[in-house]
Protein backbone atom coordinates (compact mmCIF):
# COMPACT_ATOMS: atom_id res chain seq x y z
CA UNK A 1 0.00 0.00 0.00
CA UNK A 2 1.44 3.56 -1.02
CA UNK A 3 1.90 5.87 2.23
CA UNK A 4 -0.50 8.13 0.71
CA UNK A 5 -3.45 5.75 0.33
CA UNK A 6 -2.53 4.61 4.10
CA UNK A 7 -2.79 8.09 5.61
CA UNK A 8 -5.91 8.54 3.94
CA UNK A 9 -7.65 5.31 5.21
CA UNK A 10 -5.78 6.16 8.71
CA UNK A 11 -7.65 9.57 8.65
CA UNK A 12 -11.08 8.29 7.68
CA UNK A 13 -11.40 5.64 10.21
CA UNK A 14 -10.00 8.58 12.92
CA UNK A 15 -12.96 10.90 11.94
CA UNK A 16 -15.21 8.45 11.43
CA UNK A 17 -14.43 6.94 15.10
CA UNK A 18 -14.78 10.51 16.64
CA UNK A 19 -18.09 11.04 14.88
CA UNK A 20 -19.37 7.89 15.89
CA UNK A 21 -18.50 8.43 19.62
CA UNK A 22 -20.10 11.52 19.75
CA UNK A 23 -23.28 10.20 18.32
CA UNK A 24 -23.16 7.66 21.28
CA UNK A 25 -22.28 9.99 23.77
CA UNK A 26 -25.25 12.84 23.01
CA UNK A 27 -27.44 9.59 22.74
CA UNK A 28 -26.28 8.31 26.29
CA UNK A 29 -26.65 11.86 27.86
CA UNK A 30 -30.01 12.44 26.85
CA UNK A 31 -31.24 15.52 29.33
CA UNK A 32 -35.11 15.50 28.50
CA UNK A 33 -37.18 12.79 29.97
CA UNK A 34 -40.79 12.39 30.99
CA UNK A 35 -41.57 13.20 35.01
CA UNK A 36 -44.06 11.84 36.78
CA UNK A 37 -46.69 14.70 38.54
CA UNK A 38 -48.53 13.50 41.76
CA UNK A 39 -51.06 15.90 43.37
CA UNK A 40 -49.61 19.36 42.60
CA UNK A 41 -46.16 18.52 42.62
CA UNK A 42 -43.95 17.28 39.26
CA UNK A 43 -41.50 14.57 40.95
CA UNK A 44 -37.62 14.44 39.63
CA UNK A 45 -35.65 11.53 40.77
CA UNK A 46 -31.91 13.00 41.81
CA UNK A 47 -30.46 10.62 39.90
CA UNK A 48 -31.47 12.20 36.92
CA UNK A 49 -28.63 14.27 36.97
CA UNK A 50 -26.47 11.93 36.95
CA UNK A 51 -23.95 11.52 34.03
CA UNK A 52 -21.84 8.48 34.84
CA UNK A 53 -20.51 7.58 38.84
CA UNK A 54 -19.32 10.89 39.92
CA UNK A 55 -20.47 13.68 37.15
CA UNK A 56 -23.40 14.88 36.88
CA UNK A 57 -25.41 17.39 34.06
CA UNK A 58 -25.98 21.05 34.90
CA UNK A 59 -29.60 20.29 34.05
CA UNK A 60 -31.96 18.54 33.02
CA UNK A 61 -35.73 19.65 30.74
CA UNK A 62 -38.81 17.36 32.68
CA UNK A 63 -42.22 16.91 30.72
CA UNK A 64 -45.09 15.62 31.51
CA UNK A 65 -48.48 15.58 29.14
CA UNK A 66 -50.47 17.52 31.52
CA UNK A 67 -48.64 20.53 31.06
CA UNK A 68 -48.26 22.95 28.34
CA UNK A 69 -44.74 23.58 28.50
CA UNK A 70 -41.89 21.28 29.85
CA UNK A 71 -39.85 22.86 32.77
CA UNK A 72 -35.96 23.07 32.64
CA UNK A 73 -34.32 22.10 36.20
CA UNK A 74 -30.63 23.66 36.90
CA UNK A 75 -28.31 21.81 39.65
CA UNK A 76 -26.42 23.94 41.32
CA UNK A 77 -25.20 21.79 44.54
CA UNK A 78 -26.83 19.04 45.77
CA UNK A 79 -29.46 20.84 47.71
CA UNK A 80 -29.61 24.01 45.39
CA UNK A 81 -31.74 23.73 42.16
CA UNK A 82 -34.13 26.07 40.49
CA UNK A 83 -36.99 24.76 38.04
CA UNK A 84 -38.36 27.18 35.04
CA UNK A 85 -41.00 26.94 32.99
CA UNK A 86 -39.65 27.17 29.67
CA UNK A 87 -42.22 29.35 28.15
CA UNK A 88 -40.89 32.88 26.74
CA UNK A 89 -42.83 35.69 29.19
CA UNK A 90 -42.71 37.80 25.55
CA UNK A 91 -45.21 35.97 23.35
CA UNK A 92 -45.22 32.77 25.01
CA UNK A 93 -42.96 30.29 22.36
CA UNK A 94 -41.29 27.26 23.85
CA UNK A 95 -37.30 27.85 24.97
CA UNK A 96 -34.74 25.93 24.22
CA UNK A 97 -31.53 25.46 26.26
CA UNK A 98 -28.06 26.45 25.35
CA UNK A 99 -26.18 25.35 28.50
CA UNK A 100 -26.24 28.12 31.06
CA UNK A 101 -29.06 30.13 29.25
CA UNK A 102 -32.72 29.40 27.60
CA UNK A 103 -33.44 31.32 24.23
CA UNK A 104 -36.46 31.81 22.80
CA UNK A 105 -36.32 30.71 18.98
CA UNK A 106 -39.06 33.29 17.93
CA UNK A 107 -37.64 36.64 18.69
CA UNK A 108 -34.35 36.13 20.49
CA UNK A 109 -35.23 36.49 23.85
CA UNK A 110 -32.51 35.38 26.61
CA UNK A 111 -32.76 33.88 29.71
CA UNK A 112 -30.36 33.12 32.50
CA UNK A 113 -30.22 29.52 34.47
CA UNK A 114 -32.12 31.49 36.96
CA UNK A 115 -34.48 32.74 35.07
CA UNK A 116 -33.57 36.54 34.76
CA UNK A 117 -33.97 37.91 31.42
CA UNK A 118 -30.89 38.98 29.87
CA UNK A 119 -31.59 39.86 26.30
CA UNK A 120 -34.98 40.83 24.91
CA UNK A 121 -37.43 41.90 23.60
CA UNK A 122 -38.98 39.94 26.65
CA UNK A 123 -39.21 42.09 30.39
CA UNK A 124 -40.17 39.35 32.63
CA UNK A 125 -38.39 36.70 34.37
CA UNK A 126 -39.41 33.17 33.62
CA UNK A 127 -41.66 31.80 35.82
CA UNK A 128 -39.77 29.85 38.79
CA UNK A 129 -41.52 26.79 40.92
CA UNK A 130 -40.17 25.93 44.34
CA UNK A 131 -37.92 22.92 44.55
CA UNK A 132 -37.36 20.68 47.91
CA UNK A 133 -35.60 17.71 47.77
CA UNK A 134 -37.08 14.63 49.84
CA UNK A 135 -35.31 11.31 49.81
CA UNK A 136 -33.33 11.47 46.62
CA UNK A 137 -36.38 13.11 45.05
CA UNK A 138 -37.07 16.19 43.46
CA UNK A 139 -40.69 17.99 44.52
CA UNK A 140 -41.12 20.77 42.37
CA UNK A 141 -44.63 22.46 43.19
CA UNK A 142 -46.46 23.64 39.75
CA UNK A 143 -49.28 25.79 41.69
Amino acid sequence: MQRKTFLKTCGFACVSGTVFASILEGCAGSKMFTAAINNTDMLVPVTAFQNGQTAFKKYVVAQNSQLKYPVCIYRFSDTEYTALSMRCTHQGAELQVFGDRLECPAHGSQFSNRGQVKNGPADTNLRTFPVKVHNDQLLISLV
